[in-house]
């Protein structure tokens, strides 16, 4: 069976989770935390900085999220259609996903991480670039939804674009002028595998270094 460690709260284990729910894919969760020093032990050895998610399948390690959708999309397929079929589609996914994460999660975690090196006064600096980066990145996001039309779900944009649309507006709330990009996140939200992520990592919600605002 397949094995998928990393941590509940984490939004790149999301990122794997997604499509293993999606597609009804048996596998088994290894928890990465210090209650499991064995999987901690492990990731340590798998990864070169000893990261989750990392998926083993038999003698098979895959890590970063992106690969192991992609590894799933090839090994273990199902209904959902993880990798566009016709390839300037799949090329448009693979763009959006490192839109996903390069511009929304990288910058949110600007601010998460400036938070967890100083809890009590975060550098302010550090504070305002990453949200002016999350803003502009919106705004992006917003025009290309008008002109564009993102894959069926669940695809790897699905599952780039739920766990930091769904962190990122913890850290800044999406803006009235981004509607389209607010319906994105809504619609992510309630679908059944990324609804069973934000469910499942509801007990771990006070460890969010900005404290989790009362919704979602």
């Amino acid at each position: 069976m397949l094995e998928l460690y990393g941590h509940l709260f984490s939004s790149y284990t999301w990122k794997a989770l997604i499509p293993l729910y999606a597609n009804g894919t048996e596998f088994e969760f290894k928890e990465v935390s210090p209650d499991h020093p064995r999987n901690a032990v492990f990731v340590q050895r798998a990864h070169p900085e000893g990261k989750f998610p990392v998926l083993v399948d038999g003698e098979t390690t895959v890590f970063e999220a992106t690969a192991i959708i992609e590894y799933l999309a090839v090994r273990h397929p199902g209904p959902a259609p993880l990798i566009p079929a016709d390839p300037l589609e799949a090329v448009t996914a693979r763009m959006m996903d490192r839109v996903f994460d390069n511009y929304v999660m990288n910058h949110l975690q600007k601010v998460v991480f400036a938070y967890i090196a100083n809890p009590e006064n975060p550098d302010q600096a550090i504070l305002d670039k990453g949200k002016q980066e999350l803003l502009r990145t919106y705004r992006w996001l917003e025009q290309w939804l008008g002109a564009n039309t993102l894959p069926p779900h669940v695809s790897l944009v699905t599952c780039a674009a739920a766990p930091s649309l769904f962190y990122a507006d913890w850290v800044e709330r999406i803006p009235d002028d981004c509607p389209r990009l607010a319906a994105l996140r809504a619609e992510l939200l309630a679908l059944p595998p990324v609804a069973r992520c934000v469910d499942d990592a509801r007990p771990y919600r006070a460890f969010f270094p900005l404290g989790a605002p009362d919704r979602d």
